[in-house]
């Protein structure tokens, strides 16, 4: 049983930055690890996800704004939000899929998840 712990979110103005964290019980030798996010009334979608060989993915709203990395040594895996939009605003989670060694956009593929952290921006 994998155990995620997310921290990070709070309110910010738009083009501001935001640091999201989680903070996993143990990492799976093979795995991608994703944050996802859902608005109201909207999917939950794959934000970016990185994968046991250290391949990257993001949604195309976020490239090159959103930098996803991991820290083994801490078992954290981290996004950083840079250029915050208000359309970024959504709870966001981390998940964790141990079956694949990459990253699908299917949450029904990932087998834990986090609590969640509530991201704001404001216009």
């Amino acid at each position: 049983q994998v155990q995620l712990v997310e921290s990070g979110g709070g309110s910010v103005k738009s083009g501001g930055s935001l640091r999201l964290s989680c903070v996993v019980s143990y990492t799976p030798s093979i795995y991608c690890m994703g944050w996802f996010r859902q608005a109201p009334g909207r999917e939950r979608e794959l934000v970016a996800g990185i994968d046991s060989d250290g391949d990257t993915t993001y949604a195309r709203s976020v490239k090159g704004r959103f930098t996803i990395s991991q820290d083994k040594s801490k078992n954290a895996v981290q996004l950083q939000m840079d250029s915050l939009k208000p359309e970024d605003t959504a709870m966001y989670y981390c998940a964790v899929d141990n079956w694949n060694d990459w990253c699908t956009g299917k949450q029904e593929t990932y087998q834990y998840w986090g609590q969640g952290t509530q991201v704001t921006v404001s216009s």
